[in-house]
């Protein structure tokens, strides 16, 4: 579990530094211009990190269904060099398909002013800025979207419904919320991470709204949901908890000293 928390707080922290930056730039000393390269640069690694976020979300859904559901085996099936392989391969499916599409959207020729109402480059306000016809490109996010949404979102709702049935065969009350108590963090950040989806997914097909409303989706997606993870398992966590405690009761003893 810990693995996998680590991987997710080392995404958090390069989706939120390849676009936050930019954004407090922006609106503090108004920097309103970036570089054709860097642009796209942003798109790859903030677009390689929400797809990384949410096959990464999948795999810890198969770990707790492994822990709950066959927890004799589970040192076996989840073991470092499965950890690492299972890891390693959903990184480098998600900088493929990102990649594909930043390069896809790079080779169309963009003229005129290239000037997109947003704090940062997101794949549908640069695509908007090209003079030629789109629809290639928006068929294969509509693909792309099929791989990264459905598919994992399909094996987190099994892997749920499994250890929903094991915790019911519990007799006890107490051992059944003891034992879903272990993914109530994860199911609240599979939450946040799905509404998101659906909110930026649907500002993106929504064409008689506002520029305003597609970038709160985007904002949304890729700032406040990675800005929620460490929060959500820092209150649910036991060990994070006792050690914060020690923190604070140590400062204290030291100013009391």
């Amino acid at each position: 579990m810990y693995f996998f928390l680590c991987n997710l707080a080392v995404l958090d922290i390069i989706l939120t530094t390849s676009t936050i930056p930019k954004m407090l730039a922006l609106f503090l000393i108004n920097a309103n211009s970036i570089s054709f390269t860097a642009c796209f640069a942003q798109m790859c690694i903030s677009h390689t990190m929400e797809q990384f976020e949410c096959f990464l979300l999948m795999i810890m859904a198969y770990d707790r269904y492994v822990a709950i559901c066959k927890p004799l085996h589970y040192e076996s099936i989840m073991n470092k060099n499965f950890n690492i392989l299972i890891t390693v391969i959903c990184f480098v499916v998600a900088c493929i398909l990102a990649v594909s599409v930043s390069v896809f959207t790079a080779q169309f020729p963009f003229h005129g002013a290239n000037t997109i109402n947003h704090c940062f480059c997101d794949n549908f306000f640069i695509a908007r800025l090209s003079c030629v016809d789109i629809t290639p490109l928006t068929i294969w996010i509509s693909a792309v979207i099929v791989v990264l949404v459905f598919i994992p979102f399909s094996f987190v709702v099994f892997s749920y419904i499994s250890i929903l049935r094991s915790v019911l065969r519990i007799s006890s009350a107490s051992g059944r919320q003891k034992t879903f108590s272990t993914c109530s963090s994860h199911l609240a950040v599979v939450i946040i991470y799905y509404v998101s989806i659906v909110v930026s997914f649907s500002s993106y097909r929504a064409d008689d709204v506002s520029d305003e409303f597609h970038a709160l989706g985007t904002i949304f997606f890729a700032v406040i949901t990675p800005a929620l993870n460490p929060i959500i398992y820092t209150l649910r966590n036991k060990d994070v908890q006792l050690g914060f405690k020690m923190f604070i009761r140590n400062k204290i003893v030291v100013i009391k000293s």
